[in-house]
């Protein structure tokens, strides 16, 4: 499939076939069996008359999909750029690939409201098994709305509860919302995207034990709080960035989340190369793995599914040494920015006797159980090390509490 005009890509295990599947924008679908080479498999399902008629709109937005008994749910939006005259739909197929018959609206929403009907995701609270509709972009934010199970339709009268917001002084800029549970953690994570399909889009994540949070990232700042001179909520696990060759890339977002079933986990997204200018230019998709960490924080991989061809290994034990470890690194430090800007790779030597350098800064590093301690001046961050196929990298939290990755070079560089 051609990687552009990719936009809002959510991912799905079909686990009836054992095949990848990617539901995107204009209601595009693809299958895979690898997450690296994808068929399309054209339009897969068209917009609900019902819905056209409110919002004036022709077109799917952001399509997401849940399996029920042997029903396959797809959830998409119909909307018209900068509005709140919105509406979600329930289309439905027996097969994963479709087509996906409209069935009808979810909920509809307009300016007299405090939210806006985009951005679909369902969630199941593994408590009580009451199914949620994860909703909502920019004005009230993210908000999640009660399901019946039985008809896949709303539950509850309103709009449900906020789980994220952003204030006006930032455009109230959040959309695509994506939850997840992680049983070995115990936590639901809330991914979203901050910033307005700008070149300032980046990923953001809090977590909670609680279904409907509050949730918090590294620092305990709840994603309903304000950003203060300190702070601004949300840990980021991808922005704009450039690595010492290739690509510059802007504007990561819309993101949906794979927990597979042999344990490894996976982000989707789409970004865009960087152009600062009017024309924004066509999106692109990126799949990179994701790593838990001691803490039970996601970080991505340094590269993506594409570069490396297939998953890596996270290296623990007796794999993990020194050793194999130390080399010459490009480091990236998505650091929070107003407004985000692009990330760009500076030096990183791990040398094996320990000593830890990048640009001026000198330091020291060691493993201590399955991790990797990484110690200059007052800071110590915490990362992890995996390998496959010819690459190596490392992945980790920095001091303030944001994501770091890292690639071993295969040119040495003055560091």
């Amino acid at each position: 499939m051609k990687k552009t005009f990719i936009h809002d890509p959510a991912i799905y295990r079909d686990e009836t076939s054992g095949r990848y599947y990617l539901y995107t924008t204009r209601a595009n679908g693809y299958v895979s069996d690898d997450l690296v080479h994808w068929e399309g498999l054209g339009q897969v399902a068209t917009v609900l008359p019902e819905a056209e008629e409110w919002t004036g709109g022709h077109d799917i937005w952001a399509p997401d999909i849940v399996k029920v008994g042997d029903e396959y749910r797809l959830y998409c939006s119909n909307s018209t750029w900068g509005v709140q005259q919105s509406c979600i739909f329930l289309a439905v197929s027996d097969k994963a690939a479709g087509p996906f018959t409209p069935k009808a609206p979810v909920i509809k929403t307009s300016d007299k409201l405090p939210v806006n009907g985009i951005d679909a995701n369902i969630i199941t609270d593994v408590k009580t098994g009451e199914m949620y509709m994860l909703y909502g972009s920019f004005w009230g934010g993210s908000h999640m709305l009660k399901l019946d199970r039985e008809t896949g339709l709303a539950a509850e009268e309103g709009v449900g509860t906020c789980v994220c917001r952003r204030p006006a002084w930032l455009s109230t800029a959040v959309e695509g919302p994506y939850m997840i549970y992680n049983k070995e953690t115990g936590y639901y994570y809330l991914f979203v995207s901050y910033g307005s399909l700008k070149t300032d889009y980046n990923i953001r994540v809090g977590r909670s034990k609680d279904i409907f949070g509050p949730f918090l990232d590294m620092n305990g700042k709840c994603l309903t709080e304000e950003p203060d001179a300190k702070f601004d909520p949300g840990y980021m696990i991808m922005a704009g960035y450039t690595w010492n060759e290739g690509k510059a890339y802007m504007a990561p977002g819309h993101n949906s989340v794979l927990m597979d079933k042999d344990g490894k986990s996976y982000i989707v997204y789409h970004i865009r190369e960087k152009r600062f200018n009017r024309d924004a230019g066509p999106s692109e998709m990126q799949i990179r793995q994701i790593f838990w960490n001691e803490e039970g924080w996601p970080v991505a991989s340094a590269f993506t599914m594409e570069e490396t061809g297939g998953a890596l290994e996270r290296k623990v034990g007796d794999a993990l040494t020194m050793k194999a470890v130390a080399g010459v690194y490009q480091r990236i430090n998505f650091t929070i920015q107003f407004p985000q800007g692009i990330s760009t790779a500076v030096p990183m030597l791990l040398r094996e006797d320990g000593y830890y350098e990048s640009c001026c800064i000198q330091g020291t590093w060691r493993i201590e159980g399955s991790r990797i301690i990484i110690k200059y001046g007052p800071f110590e961050e915490t990362a992890l090390f995996y390998e496959g196929r010819g690459f190596a990298g490392v992945s980790g939290i920095s001091k303030d509490g944001t994501e770091f990755i890292a690639r071993r070079d295969r040119v040495a560089w003055r560091v």
